[in-house]
């Protein structure tokens, strides 16, 4: 850097120097108090920092910095002498223009002014769309940043959660973005309206519909969806296997049916879903599925994967818990080495 003469660059100057003065010191001799003294001050340097920056960069762009070397924008400039990403870059000179101060009193006036109408969640949505009134010609670049941000930090915080209470309720908690939340809403009001309850269930019901009834919404959303729209799980059909005897199933006892996840389900429930589910025996002494097909192929069969599952109920591996819903088929004697496609050869192994 030449000799500076403006005091901003004089500053900078100084504080490239103090930081070489300390960039090998070592930190064993800072005690509590002032390490997170310094910590808390270093904080407040970054921003103040990034301020000025921002503003330089600005001032850059104003005096068309780069424009002789060939360079498209400053910001473009900026990238390639600094290394950085160009839209890091551009993010650098945007927010100088965002930092002007007589844009921030112009905002400042414009929100005082709306406060006395809106009250605090209106102003928070006004506050997003602000630089439309004081700087329109940024406003939507600036908006679509923004939301691109929004966006790519609820992809990261998408999560959900369940919990089953041992007494036939499972809690759950998830966090998703807006898009899919929007999308979620509207299938549940679509179950959820008085329209649908009512033909389904009777007048009586033309109401508003809560979480009682979103709940449900939800339960009905999951009982919809097809088993053909799902990715395959282990070379099977992302779909719920129950084990129960005949007689439970068509009402002469009360025995209760388990699911291949390992939770019982009462009779009433197995026959509710048995109106609509596609009955698969297994051992019952009736028509079955071809269980064993020896060497005609090497892979296991759907019905043969249901039929490890029921058996099975999971990796046979020792000391491992994982469903057989998220097991694949494996042969004890490889099938390459002449090991039949059979169920005395084959088990469940998670992957």
């Amino acid at each position: 850097m030449t000799t500076p003469r403006h005091r901003v660059a004089t500053a900078t100057a100084q504080m490239r120097a103090a930081a070489d003065a300390v960039v090998d010191a070592s930190m064993w001799s800072m005690d509590v108090v002032e390490t997170a003294q310094t910590l808390v001050e270093l904080t407040r340097l970054e921003a103040q920092v990034v301020e000025l920056r921002s503003r330089v960069a600005r001032h850059a762009d104003d005096l068309e910095v780069g424009h002789e070397t060939g360079a498209t924008s400053t910001a473009n400039w900026l990238a390639h002498e600094t290394k950085q990403t160009r839209p890091a870059a551009h993010r650098t000179v945007r927010l100088g223009y965002d930092l002007d101060p007589d844009l921030v009193a112009r905002a400042e006036q414009h929100l005082v002014e709306a406060a006395q109408e809106h009250d605090a969640k209106a102003l928070k949505i006004l506050g997003r769309r602000l630089l439309e009134v004081v700087a329109p010609e940024i406003a939507d670049a600036h908006e679509a940043q923004l939301l691109e941000r929004d966006e790519a930090e609820a992809a990261t915080a998408c999560r959900l959660t369940m919990t089953d209470d041992g007494h036939g309720k499972v809690h759950g908690q998830f966090t998703m973005p807006v898009v899919q939340a929007a999308a979620l809403k509207k299938m549940l009001q679509a179950l959820a309206a008085p329209k649908h309850q009512a033909a389904t269930h009777g007048a009586g019901v033309e109401r508003r519909p809560g979480p009682e009834r979103m709940g449900r919404a939800f339960c009905e959303l999951i009982e919809r969806i097809s088993a053909k729209d799902l990715p395959k799980v282990g070379g099977r059909d992302a779909t719920i296997v129950v084990t129960l005897s005949y007689e439970s199933l068509i009402g002469q006892v009360d025995q209760a049916g388990v699911l291949d996840t390992g939770e019982p389900i009462s009779p009433g429930q197995v026959r509710r879903l048995a109106c609509t589910a596609r009955i698969v025996p297994v051992a019952l002494g009736g028509d079955s599925e071809v269980l064993d097909v020896g060497r005609a192929r090497r892979f296991f069969t759907k019905a043969q994967l249901t039929a490890m599952a029921i058996r099975d109920r999971g990796c046979v591996a020792e000391g491992c818990d994982c469903p057989p819903w998220m097991c694949h088929g494996r042969h004890w004697i490889r099938w390459a080495d002449g090991g039949p496609t059979d169920l005395d050869d084959g088990g469940l192994l998670c992957p």
